[in-house]
């Protein structure tokens, strides 16, 4: 190897590692857990996946909640596109805010999370989707949960997930 292959391989290298790091920055906040759930569906990879960035699937079951209102579902799927929903709840708009950092259909999304009534600082959300025999099988890892959050947040995933298998049966 010459010495400009190897400068080109160096250069690279470190572009590749910005990139990561930039995306995916792995800088941990102290004092924060991180969170995952899985799930099978019966339905194919990119069905599951195309479920998350339509607005008028997604509204009926991503961050909706039984006694809320979905009054807003934007989203704008593209890598530094935004969503937000807004769930009406008791009277009062909760928004869930974000900006997509990896669409890789149907394989995997990534997206930062916020819901600024409860804390302006976004964590990190990433789902991966794995073809399986019958279906497919869905993992998501949220990152920078505060730890008192770690088990509501996994039951408000599970439940994401079984209004997700619902709307795919419809």
């Amino acid at each position: 190897m010459g010495g400009y292959e190897l400068i080109a391989v160096v250069v690279f290298f470190l572009i590749g590692y910005w990139a990561v790091d930039y995306f995916w920055p792995r800088k941990k906040v102290a004092g924060r857990v991180t969170v995952r759930v899985q799930k099978h569906f019966e339905a194919p990879p990119e069905r599951v996946f195309d479920a998350w960035l339509d607005p008028q699937n997604a509204g009926k079951w991503l961050f909706a909640t039984p006694t809320g209102q979905m009054v807003k579902v934007e989203i704008d799927a593209k890598v530094g596109g935004r969503f937000n929903f807004t769930d009406r709840r008791d009277g009062e708009d909760i928004e869930h805010t974000g900006e997509y950092f990896e669409i890789d259909r149907p394989k995997r999304l990534a997206f930062n999370f916020r819901v600024p009534k409860f804390s302006k600082e976004p964590s990190l959300i990433r789902i991966d989707i794995a073809p399986a025999t019958f279906g497919c099988d869905l993992t998501l890892v949220h990152e920078g949960v505060f730890p008192e959050y770690a088990t509501r947040t996994e039951e408000g995933w599970n439940g994401v997930l079984q209004g997700l298998a619902t709307s795919l049966i419809q």
